[in-house]
């Protein structure tokens, strides 16, 4: 079991490493730490259908994870001004530790392209170890192309140079049209169609500045991807189930060391069914077990792995409206989250009655990989480690 002081001279040893070894990708130490895995428990999940005494819509979460470990049931989104309770304010609280105002960088309506100002997780651990881009992933949905580009900050001393890789069905069109343009397989107006194609689908990513985010193993992961499912994209799992299988294939082949889950198919309740909220957590449950249970199978990840489960936000409770959890809109409830710590040297079957925050997760996953994230705010969850 890790105890604090174990766990506090950890963060430590990671900053001295940092500084030790001057910074630069490939020239700091190996990481022999735990592997850590982010689960967005999105998007956007109330307490009620979830943790709740008569919940029933999480089974493996509230049945079989959280009495294995630290449930966080009084976490809370701070109620600050500017700030929002939504899914790409929530996902960068859960990422760099800080809460921010964020503002589409392309300044449209809704539009949640937001840059970080504060460095990400990702860029801690890649800073801090030697740990290539394709083990620090993040694995995205197909309906928020958004949160595609939340790999890095905007900080001077991070940001691309140490960003994490993203698996999602955008990576997978764009590399299936580079592939297939590199191969000759498109003559004529095809190919200038498909040149096209992928000239747009490129320049969504304005964030890269010139720096080519190709990289080997990923594009040896998706030629397995596609060697199995096909190019069309239309044959593998959709939705959240579609994360599950690509975390899971991550996992098995290219060993991610840091890795987020961005589920979020609950906030399909936008469309006024009840039904689209509740059947998406319970998909976001057995997405869960899917990738708990490989980890403990998998010798690189059995008991050496620990999980952090967290909402991007909760929900409105509005008794008014035939839907109460519709929306998202900085309500109470909506700042009503949770969160689950699971793993070797943390606590078991503990719940901590105490408010807590959600800023305060990413530096919970620093201290558990031992390096510092200086411009987090607050302190990590000192009773996930015992």
């Amino acid at each position: 079991m890790m105890n604090r002081r174990t766990f506090l001279g950890g963060a430590a040893t990671g900053v001295l490493s940092t500084v030790a070894f001057g910074g630069e990708p490939g020239a700091s130490p190996e990481y022999q730490g735990p592997n850590v895995i982010l689960i967005r428990f999105g998007g956007g999940v109330r307490r009620q259908e979830s943790i709740a005494p008569d919940a029933e819509f999480a089974p493996y979460l509230k049945h079989i994870m959280a009495p294995q470990g630290v449930l966080f049931p009084l976490m809370e989104i701070a109620n600050r001004p500017g700030l929002q309770t939504s899914h790409g304010e929530g996902t960068l609280n859960i990422l760099t530790g800080k809460y921010d105002v964020y503002k589409d960088v392309d300044q449209r309506f809704l539009g949640a392209r937001f840059e970080a100002k504060v460095p990400t997780v990702f860029e801690g651990l890649r800073k801090s170890y030697n740990v290539p881009t394709h083990q620090a992933l993040i694995i995205n949905g197909e309906d928020r192309l958004d949160e595609e580009f939340y790999s890095f900050s905007n900080h001077h001393l991070f940001g691309v140079d140490y960003r994490s890789s993203v698996l999602s069905l955008y990576r997978f069109k764009v590399h299936i049209l580079r592939r297939g343009l590199a191969e000759g397989l498109y003559q004529g107006k095809e190919e200038q169609s498909k040149r096209e194609e992928l000239a747009k689908l490129e320049a969504v990513d304005i964030r890269s500045r010139g720096v080519d985010p190709t990289c080997p193993e990923i594009d040896r992961f998706w030629d397995d991807w596609s060697g199995y499912y096909g190019r069309s994209g239309f044959v593998n799992p959709r939705g959240d189930r579609l994360l599950a299988e690509l975390a899971v294939q991550a996992m098995a082949k290219l060993r991610p060391r840091l890795m987020m889950i961005n589920f979020n198919d609950p906030d399909y309740v936008h469309w006024g069914n009840k039904a689209h909220y509740t059947l998406g957590v319970t998909i976001v449950d057995e997405s869960l077990r899917k990738v708990h249970e490989f980890s403990q199978i998998d010798p690189f990840y059995r008991d050496n792995t620990i999980f952090l489960v967290v909402p991007d936000c909760g929900r409105d409770n509005n008794p008014v409206v035939s839907v109460p959890f519709q929306h998202h809109f900085n309500s109470r409830s909506a700042r009503q989250i949770f969160a689950l710590a699971w793993g070797p040297g943390i606590d078991r079957g503990r719940v901590v009655d105490r408010p807590v925050e959600q800023c305060q997760v990413a530096r919970t996953a620093a201290a558990a990989m031992r390096f510092e994230l200086e411009e987090a705010e607050g302190l990590a969850l000192e009773e996930v480690f015992v």
